[in-house]
């Protein structure tokens, strides 16, 4: 493992030098040095195991990943509170796109992206002697894998298991990784293993592949930079479909669909513990029984995104009139006197008293923030979609849900895809489930508005905006429209030890 040990050295040097200074000694790539002439194989079984634990601790984060699909977005941001979560700009460049090839969550996640892809390459070889379902998992795993790269860099470096370390990684345009990682999926699924809503969706199923699947083909002409195909769209329908005939549906109660239980929409989850999901937006007052340490007083969202909710805008207590997504703040002390949702204006504790901040103010969450600098520890509100009352640092991150297919074939028929039943109906019956006052017409809009609403908090809002062209508009706290930043770039210690890499446009 000694390549990937030089990279994350380079990585660690790269953050503190100056941005202008190139003189450092150019490795090979991201890819584990196990790879030579010589290749006899790898245990399947034990790497499998070790591919998925690797992309537990992966995602198990408020980094990488999670931020670079979240905090890019209109729906996080993690403002500067004095000097706490300054982070040499880290999270304030993701959010007013002002990142560069050296940013630390862009680096991280191309590297372990890479390294997740070289690993399953080594379980897929026919030289490991992998059972048929083994093979198959790797395949999907490694398509997910790509998926990402194909979405955040537009390119994805590929190395066989018999190149040494003197061959520079090829690399896959964004049509040909995509078209790899839709192969991987088709030649998966006859062997992977059919399952409905069960405890054991940890593991690559033919209903995440079917959702994966779905996932390429709504985003294909982003991908391709072609117009829609309607054809692509009827594909996405069917691939829903075949989701539901597993077993999957919409499932009433929003909240307990993030517990650790079965429930009919979890289609895939990783077993990542969701501590960071949780603690990362509570105050430092606020805890639990198995966190008494409390919040770290970081994440938050905007004001014109919780406006995207029916209810009263100022409040959200229970009775605000709010639709169930938006959550509300208990005021009796119920639920460890911590709110679900979102979380505005003033907190209670567990036996139901006002909290106060660590300056004895009210601890009163404010709708507004005075920017991405300059804040104190009560403004802006908190987004808790996972809750310590479930277990503080819970085991089951939601990596694929039923209601993202179930709207994913609504956008398609929107788009132009075939099937019997109309997008209306579809999205109508999302908010049906959710105490929503169903709509009367539906335009594109309304689905981007939609999903958001559902899939707050699940990486997927980066994906969306830059499907639905509004990624590069602007919105609070964030002027920037460069179009070129609907892609990251390649980080800068990839472009010098591989030189197939390009940059890419703008960076």
């Amino acid at each position: 493992m000694k390549k990937i040990i030089k990279l994350l050295t380079l990585s660690v040097l790269f953050a503190v030098m100056s941005c202008t200074d190139l003189a450092i000694e150019a490795t090979d790539s991201s890819f584990s040095d196990a790879t030579s002439s010589d290749f006899q194989g790898v245990d399947p079984t034990a790497s499998l195991d070790g591919l998925y634990n690797d992309f537990r601790g992966q995602i198990g984060t408020q980094e990488n990943l999670f931020a670079l699909s979240e905090v890019s977005s209109d729906e996080l941001l993690v403002p500067t509170r004095g000097t706490d979560w300054g982070d040499n700009g880290v999270w304030r460049n993701l959010h007013d796109h002002n990142w560069d090839a050296n940013h630390r969550d862009i680096t991280n996640s191309w590297n372990n992206l890479n390294q997740n892809v070289y690993k399953a390459s080594l379980i897929i070889d026919p030289r490991s002697n992998g059972s048929a379902q083994e093979v198959a998992e790797a395949k999907f795993l490694r398509a997910y894998m790509t998926y990402w790269l194909v979405d955040l860099y537009g390119q994805a470096p590929f190395r066989t298991p018999d190149e040494g370390q003197d061959v520079n990684p090829s690399v896959k345009n964004r049509v040909e990784a995509f078209d790899f990682a839709v192969q991987d999926l088709t030649e998966a699924l006859p062997n992977l293993p059919v399952s409905g809503p069960s405890s054991t969706l940890n593991r690559a199923s033919r209903a995440a592949a079917n959702f994966l699947l779905a996932k390429l083909y709504l985003n294909k002409h982003i991908y391709t930079g072609a117009s829609v195909d309607p054809a692509d769209m009827t594909k996405v329908v069917d691939y829903v479909d075949a989701i539901k005939a597993d077993g999957f549906d919409l499932q009433t109660g929003y909240f307990d669909l993030f517990k650790n239980e079965v429930n009919n929409e979890v289609i895939w989850f990783s077993t990542a513990d969701v501590g960071a999901r949780i603690w990362n937006t509570l105050h430092y007052k606020q805890n639990s029984p198995d966190n008494e340490g409390g919040g770290w007083n970081g994440f938050t969202t905007l004001a014109e995104f919780y406006d995207l909710f029916e209810g009263d805008p100022n409040i959200n207590v229970p009775g605000s009139g709010q639709e169930e997504r938006r959550g509300f703040v208990p005021t009796d002390g119920s639920h460890l006197g911590i709110g679900y949702g979102f979380l505005i204006g003033q907190q209670y504790d567990e036996t139901g008293a006002a909290m106060t901040d660590r300056t004895g103010n009210p601890l009163s969450f404010t709708k507004e923030l005075p920017g991405l600098l300059g804040n104190n520890e009560v403004t802006g509100i908190r987004v808790i979609k996972y809750h310590p009352e479930n277990g503080a640092f819970a085991p089951k991150s939601v990596l694929f849900r039923y209601a993202d297919a179930h709207l994913m074939k609504a956008e398609a028929i929107l788009r132009g895809g075939t099937s019997s039943e109309t997008a209306l109906d579809l999205v109508n019956e999302l908010r049906t489930k959710r105490s929503a006052t169903p709509f009367t017409s539906l335009t594109e809009q309304n689905i981007l508005d939609e999903r958001g609403r559902e899939l707050y908090d699940e990486m997927w809002r980066r994906n969306d905006q830059i499907r639905f062209g509004k990624f590069s508009e602007p919105w609070e706290f964030k002027s920037n429209t460069d179009t070129y930043r609907n892609l990251y770039p390649i980080p800068s210690v990839a472009i010098i030890s591989n030189p197939n890499l390009i940059q890419n446009e703008g960076y």
